[in-house]
């Protein structure tokens, strides 16, 4: 959790607050007087930035949705090899698992997966999964998959990252540790970029 000097709080500020807030404790966390006796200020703060609740969700939801999605899409670019554009989203995908559920933390991930009826969440969801299956989509098709085989393969590694990040929330002693966690994941990488099965 941040510590924010109560003279610097910016809008920004109360987004990540509520971001963590969202991942801890779900949808029902993300309210104005815990979030402003967290940050060490008043309610007026948050109005001075937000007119209400459902404008601090939907600034929330976006910034979510840059940082998992649009940010680490963008950080692929850089790669020429489309396989290995493929692996590296992989890799960042269920590695992220770990951190975010490391040390009882949540996920945001999985507080919209729960809340997935909400209408915001349900549009932002939406969206975002569009999203990260159209640009699997596209990986699996630049590495040579027809499109339908491409996007159901695009729709296996989806699934699996989300299976894996409910187990980490859920049993998280049934997941490997330390190193043994880094080659599962390599080995599940390794399974979902066979093109051959």
């Amino acid at each position: 959790m941040r510590e924010v000097k109560r003279e610097s709080l910016s809008r920004a500020d109360w987004v990540e607050a509520a971001l963590d807030a969202l991942a801890r404790g779900g949808l029902a966390a993300v309210a104005v007087e815990p979030l402003a006796k967290q940050l060490g200020t008043t309610k007026g703060s948050f109005y001075w930035h937000f007119a209400d609740r459902n404008a601090l969700l939907e600034a929330t939801l976006e910034r979510w949705e840059q940082r998992d999605t649009e940010q680490v899409i963008a950080a692929l670019d850089d790669t020429r090899d489309a396989l290995e554009r493929l692996r590296r989203l992989l890799r960042v995908a269920f590695m992220s698992v770990r951190a975010n559920t490391a040390n009882g933390g949540g996920s945001v991930e999985l507080a919209l997966q729960a809340s997935a009826s909400h209408p915001l969440v349900a549009g932002t969801l939406n969206r975002v999964t569009t999203r990260r299956l159209g640009q699997l989509t596209q990986l699996y098709t630049a590495v040579g998959l027809p499109r339908s085989r491409a996007r159901d393969h695009g729709l296996l590694a989806y699934t699996a990252f989300l299976g894996h990040l409910q187990l980490a929330h859920a049993t998280p002693d049934l997941l490997p540790k330390g190193r043994a966690f880094r080659t599962h994941v390599e080995e599940t990488i390794d399974a979902l970029v066979n093109l051959e099965a």
